[in-house]
């Protein structure tokens, strides 16, 4: 049953920076592309707003398919952190804890998430099992 406990919250997590990633890159889901995020990057003073669009984008559709697949979840985890604690800084962090306001628990609780996975590992139902990592 841990196993598929893990498989579930890797799906989950993944499922979410996928969804992200995807917006922030092609506009997928509603999101705006590396153009429209970075200019509103840009608008809340992070630069270069279409350089930090991509690297974000591209840090979450990668740790979200590694999530899923459950392959390199340290890897994941350090660029779901970097994303989230950028977002943390820049964003939500002045807004204090409550998600409500606007705030940082969200991200944190990312975070955690993300961190826990990677010490625990990713369990029997992943890509990382069956290749033997």
């Amino acid at each position: 049953m841990i196993d598929l406990g893990l498989l579930i919250i890797r799906i989950m997590v993944g499922i979410v920076f996928f969804y992200y990633g995807s917006q922030k890159l092609f506009g997928w889901f509603g999101g705006y592309g590396i153009k429209g995020t970075g200019g509103w990057f840009e608008s809340v003073g992070i630069k270069p707003g279409n350089a930090i669009a991509l690297f974000s984008g591209l840090a979450e559709l990668v740790s979200g398919i590694l999530f899923i697949l459950g392959l390199f979840l340290p890897i994941a985890a350090v660029l779901i952190t970097i994303v989230m604690l950028g977002a943390i800084v820049k964003v939500h962090g002045p807004k204090g804890f409550a998600n409500a306001a606007g705030g940082f628990e969200y991200n944190l609780m990312l975070i955690v998430i993300a961190i826990g996975m990677a010490l625990i590992g990713p369990g029997a139902y992943s890509l990382h099992d069956y290749l033997n990592f």
